[in-house]
């Protein structure tokens, strides 16, 4: 099966400048299964899709390339599990992402260290709260948990100060981009077709069946919010992933005959990274962490496998994007100089011998979230048949950290409910 992109079909604009009048001119064309979005979790929903179900995959991405969101936009970490309500599906996804993901690394030599993190306690009073993590991470089923007293842990890190830390032995890093990579090839090899450039503007669900509104994203970014907005092509796929990451809950708002009321509202949050310079060897070899803040995880040292030292990322709520630029990721991805000013105090706390200017502007991301400031952190999403009513689709909210580390358990998760569901038919 070949996707074809097919141009030049707009007319009168609706009110909203958006899909309006008859769209029986544009072409169909149907398809066995889609994932909209090549994240990391995209990438592995295409390889259980085509490698291990089988399905003859198409994956539909607005940008030019895979993985260009958050995928590449975070700190490559793999997450042991601590942090997440015990029964949820972040603890659930995470611990069997993670023992899913070390296995995968090594049978296919993608480059990963398992390095250990630690999180700190910078005074008496966040103790409780480490004690607290402690608790969790054994109830999640995290192996190797020990709590440390801050000498212990700053003779094992002679640049960190703490009054006591918990040792997570099973935390790591990975070459994010080279798992995605060899997600791609995989899935590709078992015929899985990848459209760049090519937006799923909305859609609908109609006699049993789900269509795509397909634009390419060239003439949607040229769009001038006017006129009126047709799709390129329909697509008709039996089954349908949305993975769409910062795009996933609009894309859900614009599909018709899809209940509203069950799309959460989104929430974005933005996060800057500065990395350490001036140094000879990094002054950590382990990852280490604050005790989580609102909206993250707080300012942490992340380590790369080339050996450079990154702060973040903190939290910067967003407000008013638009649907437009949730779908083709145009979000301001610059990272501010002066931003460093605000890192200092922070990792000073767990860093005291930071030097003054050491920190440069590194690169951010945006977290698709489904809780806003100063509420409870809400759990991935995942939706099937039996939540709206649509055979064969799949909607992923708010896939955020950990979902680098849980993708290929979300994977698993997501192909056995639509095998499932279809199974019952």
């Amino acid at each position: 099966m070949r996707l074809k992109i097919h141009r030049g079909l707009m007319s009168a604009a609706g009110k909203d400048g958006w899909i309006s009048g008859s769209l029986e001119s544009v072409p169909k064309e149907t398809a066995e299964a889609v994932v909209i979005g090549a994240g990391v979790v995209g990438l592995a929903v295409a390889r259980e899709l085509a490698a291990k179900a089988g399905r003859e995959v198409i994956v539909v991405e607005s940008a030019p390339t895979f993985g260009s969101g958050s995928s590449s936009r975070n700190s490559e970490v793999i997450h042991a599990g601590i942090y997440y309500p015990p029964n949820s599906l972040k603890a659930s996804f995470c611990a069997r992402g993670r023992h899913l993901l070390y296995e995968y690394c090594r049978h296919h030599r993608i480059p990963h260290k398992q390095i250990g993190k630690l999180i700190v306690a910078t005074r008496p009073s966040e103790i409780p709260k480490l004690s607290e993590l402690m608790s969790r991470g054994v109830e999640n089923g995290v192996e190797g948990l020990r709590m440390m007293d801050g000498q212990e842990a700053m003779r094992v890190e002679p640049e960190l100060y703490c009054t006591k830390a918990l040792l997570s032995p099973v935390s790591g890093i990975i070459d994010s981009h080279s798992f995605m990579l060899s997600l791609l090839g995989e899935a590709e090899s078992h015929g899985a077709i990848f459209s760049y450039n090519t937006t799923v503007i909305g859609g609908k669900y109609e006699g049993g069946r789900l269509q795509l509104y397909v634009c390419d994203s060239k003439s949607l970014r040229n769009w001038d919010r006017q006129s009126a907005l047709k799709p390129d092509l329909i697509l008709c796929p039996r089954i349908v992933v949305n993975s769409a990451g910062l795009g996933a809950l609009p894309l859900s708002k614009r599909i018709h005959g899809l209940d509203d009321r069950i799309v959460p509202t989104p929430y974005f949050a933005r996060g800057c990274y500065f990395t350490l310079s001036n140094v000879k060897s990094p002054p950590f070899q382990h990852l280490i962490y604050p005790i989580p803040e609102d909206g993250g995880l707080g300012v942490h040292v992340t380590l790369d496998l080339n050996g450079q030292v990154k702060f973040g990322p903190n939290v910067e709520w967003i407000d008013g994007t638009d649907d437009i630029s949730n779908f083709l990721n145009q979000f301001d991805y610059s990272v501010a100089g002066d931003g460093a000013n605000r890192f200092y105090p922070e990792i000073r706390k767990y860093y005291p011998h930071l030097d003054d200017g050491s920190l440069e502007p590194g690169y951010a991301g945006i977290r698709p979230k489904l809780t806003g400031p100063m509420q409870i952190p809400s759990d991935f999403i995942v939706q099937g048949e039996k939540i709206h009513g649509i055979p064969g689709f799949v909607n992923l909210f708010g896939i955020e950290s950990p979902g680098l580390t849980a993708s290929m358990a979300i994977a698993e998760h997501v192909v056995a409910k639509i095998m499932n569901e279809s199974h019952k038919k």
